[in-house]
């Protein structure tokens, strides 16, 4: 019995498990099947997507970890995986018309995205840096992919050239990171980490470690100043991945940022705290003036996205239960207002293709009154105009703050809240009041018009029932800080 081998426990990592096989099951239906299987696929990724949520949502207030404690399960982590899945399952639904149209009908979109959202349950629930540092690769090749999908569009290929080129870059600066800190800590699980850093703090390569896997992180979330690549690629890649950028993937990093600062670095709090502060103020200064003058709604959206990081980055700077509750509540609400807001420019579709200017929404009141009327609730509701739900994911993270004794933080946020509602002001502004532009084609594609209608619904009654939300965010900020 010596040589025995001790198999891990299988149980917390049933979903992931479910996932991985179905999306290979999936990939190797594509293959076989003689005609077109790309719907069929699609359909099937969806189902996976919702089989997997009642999987992770089944798991009940199970704590656990498994794979030698690489591996971790709890409330915190079932929370953002099941907003994960959400946002990954609006983009396969929100492709499902586009990819036919643009001339990407092939069965191997869906499945990319069902193992990018692979990759991020693994980010969100790793306990060391081996296990941390596969999930994000995970993710991120499949991302690239997706991003130059569309092989015929010289922008499509851009862009995923320069998110393949720059996430390089970034995987680096986490692989360096990584290394500084296993150098001076021995170990690459989390719990030894935080007990070895609480033992001895004033290691200038700890520090050093921490700044690069924290330039990682925010590349990741598209922090300043490691945004250079958002902008373009959100403009090249076709739109459906461009709202999976913006949306999933987002919520998996920040959630990470959350796991590795508050259950790795805790000993260091004053020394991140300044880091995330930084990062905080520049993303939410860059965000509210970069987006002003742009024409382009996908561009205006990339900026839009820094800026929600920056006030996002506003309650993990807290550094408190009420911070992180706070963050996970943004990031929700974030999602569906995105969601929305890219079944909007999906919609903007003429005989000859799709079109991306502003200026092209003009007159969509008197063509499309309900589509124009729902665009303009998220975009007050991203503005951060009560009572809509934009409104209270700001309360929370900026009462965080001011709770935390960072009071200029706070007053940062709102005065950059207040810039930023002019580009979005500018949105309705040219919708309901310029003169008309031509009229895009009618209807609205039924899975985009489920989509757009289950996102306003949300964000403008969210006030009238906030409790579920509140309650899940509370509970899965009570596990990771207790």
């Amino acid at each position: 019995m010596e040589n025995a081998v001790i198999l891990p426990a299988f149980g917390p990592v049933i979903p992931e498990m479910v996932l991985a096989a179905g999306a290979m099951l999936l990939l190797m239906y594509g293959v076989f099947r003689k005609e077109s299987p790309t719907a069929h696929v699609t359909y099937g990724v969806v189902a996976l997507f919702v089989v997997t949520a009642f999987l992770v949502a089944g798991q009940g207030d199970l704590r656990a970890e498994t794979f030698s404690g690489m591996f971790t399960v709890d409330p915190f982590t079932r929370f953002v995986k099941l907003l994960i899945l959400l946002g990954a399952a609006a983009a396969v639904i929100m492709s499902l018309s586009f990819i036919r149209r643009e001339g990407m009908d092939r069965f191997e979109f869906p499945v990319l995205m069902a193992f990018a959202a692979l990759g991020m349950m693994m980010m969100v629930s790793s306990s060391s840096l081996i296990a941390l540092y596969l999930g994000i690769e995970l993710q991120s090749l499949c991302i690239y992919v997706m991003a130059a999908f569309n092989r015929d569009n010289t922008k499509s290929s851009e862009a995923g050239l320069k998110y393949f080129v720059l996430g390089a870059l970034s995987s680096g600066l986490l692989l360096y990171g990584c290394s500084l800190v296993y150098g001076f800590t021995g170990s690459i699980e989390f719990h030894t980490i935080a007990r070895v850093i609480g033992e001895e703090n004033n290691s200038i390569g700890l520090i050093f470690g921490l700044v690069f896997i924290m330039a990682a992180l925010a590349f990741k979330v598209s922090a300043v100043p490691f945004h250079m690549w958002t902008p373009d690629v959100y403009e090249g890649a076709p739109t459906p991945v461009t709202f999976f950028i913006a949306g999933a993937p987002k919520v998996a990093a920040m959630a990470l940022t959350l796991r590795v600062l508050f259950i790795v670095f805790p000993g260091i709090t004053s020394q991140w705290q300044q880091i995330v502060v930084f990062i905080s103020i520049a993303s939410m200064i860059l965000g509210a003036f970069a987006a002003i003058g742009q024409p382009n709604i996908k561009r205006l959206m990339a900026y839009s996205s820094i800026g929600h990081m920056g006030y996002a980055l506003v309650g993990v700077a807290a550094g408190t239960t009420d911070g992180i509750r706070g963050v996970l509540v943004y990031m929700a609400i974030y999602l569906v207002m995105y969601a929305g807001v890219f079944c909007c420019i999906l919609a903007m579709r003429r005989p000859e293709g799709h079109v991306e200017s502003i200026s092209d929404l003009a007159g969509l009141s008197r063509s499309q009154p309900m589509v124009a009327f729902i665009f303009a609730m998220l975009m007050f509701s991203l503005a951060g105009i009560p009572p809509l739900a934009g409104f209270f994911a700001k309360f929370y993270v900026f009462a965080a703050a001011v709770q935390a004794g960072l009071y200029s933080l706070a007053v940062i946020g709102i005065l950059a809240s207040v810039v930023g509602a002019f580009y979005y002001l500018r949105v309705v502004k040219v919708m309901y009041f310029d003169e008309p532009a031509p009229a895009f084609v009618r209807p609205m594609p039924a899975e985009l018009t489920v989509v757009l209608g289950l996102s306003g619904l949300f964000t403008i009654f969210f006030v009238v029932y906030p409790a579920p939300l509140m309650q899940g965010a509370q509970i899965a900020a009570s596990a990771l800080l207790p």
